[in-house]
């Protein structure tokens, strides 16, 4: 006889919907973009040809509706790992955990999880406003410590990682987790670029920025761009693909994260038209969608 889940692991509101993300299993696509901002997901379902839902509590704003005879749901994370951890166990747990048994299926449902979110270049070559996907997240943060996730990291890139950086009298232990190749090829064209993404904790100590406040890493983003291996360097820093890497991975689903390059950390610039490239990533990777097989 299967166990049970409690009441206090598998936390449901008094409409039997999932805690935090106020969400049905049947509200749920088996496609889902996130996003951080929760303003950003009218601006992804507006493309829709129908909305059959809006539902939201706190951060988390959530919009399922169909493109080009393709139901996808969009929801906002809000920033940071933290809430991918959130975000990603409670939508795994519609798809594949019965909420009247509280058993977990023993078919399980794989999800396509697509990233659409703003991120920084500390390469000058890559300028603003250009596009990029993630073919690995590192996570500077340390959500995946919390659970057992060596068989799904790169090992070779992340220990060739943590030997360069020398950083561990900081207490900095980076995860290296891939991307899912088969979804990211729909989003493949000349259009976007291929780079390796950090995930980092905070918006500015933890990105190398000064304020009031040093950081106690004063080369952070020159030493990260000065990685190299096999071919291998780091590209852009943002808030929450590694997190959705190794939760999607962990899960057994697939995720990609593509990014609106919006500020060069290495030349000082910043975007001078921000929400029109967000906007045209966003048609981009609904145009992708509408000529895949997702379904």
């Amino acid at each position: 006889m299967k166990a049970s889940l409690s009441n206090s692991e598998l936390i449901l509101n008094a409409d039997g919907s999932i805690y935090h993300l106020n969400l049905l299993p049947e509200d749920l696509a088996n496609s889902i973009i996130t996003v951080g901002d929760p303003e950003r997901v009218s601006e992804v379902s507006k493309h829709f040809d129908s909305i059959e839902l809006k539902k939201g509590k706190r951060e988390f704003v959530t919009h399922t509706g169909t493109y080009a005879h393709k139901r996808i749901t969009v929801i906002s994370t809000g920033i940071g790992t933290d809430n991918i951890d959130i975000v990603f166990n409670e939508l795994d747990a519609l798809a594949n955990i019965d909420f009247v048994s509280r058993e977990i299926k023993f078919k399980k449902k794989q999800l396509s999880f697509i990233r659409i979110g703003t991120s920084g270049s500390i390469q000058p070559d890559i300028p603003v406003d250009s596009f990029l996907i993630s073919s690995s997240g590192i996570g500077f943060d340390n959500l995946l410590h919390f659970y057992e996730h060596g068989h799904i990291k790169n090992h070779e890139l992340e220990s060739a990682l943590t030997s360069y950086l020398g950083w561990a009298d900081h207490n900095i232990h980076p995860y290296f987790v891939d991307f899912d190749e088969s979804l990211a090829k729909i989003f493949e064209s000349n259009r976007i670029r291929y780079g390796v993404t950090v995930t980092n904790s905070g918006f500015y100590g933890p990105q190398g920025r000064t304020l009031r406040l040093a950081p106690s890493i004063q080369d952070f983003n020159d030493k990260l761009a000065g990685f190299s291996h096999k071919n291998t360097r780091i590209t852009n820093l943002e808030m929450e693909t590694a997190g959705i890497y190794g939760l999607a991975k962990l899960l057994g689903h697939r995720a990609v994260s593509l990014n609106a390059i919006l500020a060069n950390r290495a030349t000082g610039e910043f975007s001078k038209q921000g929400h029109k490239t967000v906007e045209e990533l966003i048609k981009y990777t609904l145009s992708a969608i509408a000529n895949s097989d997702l379904t």
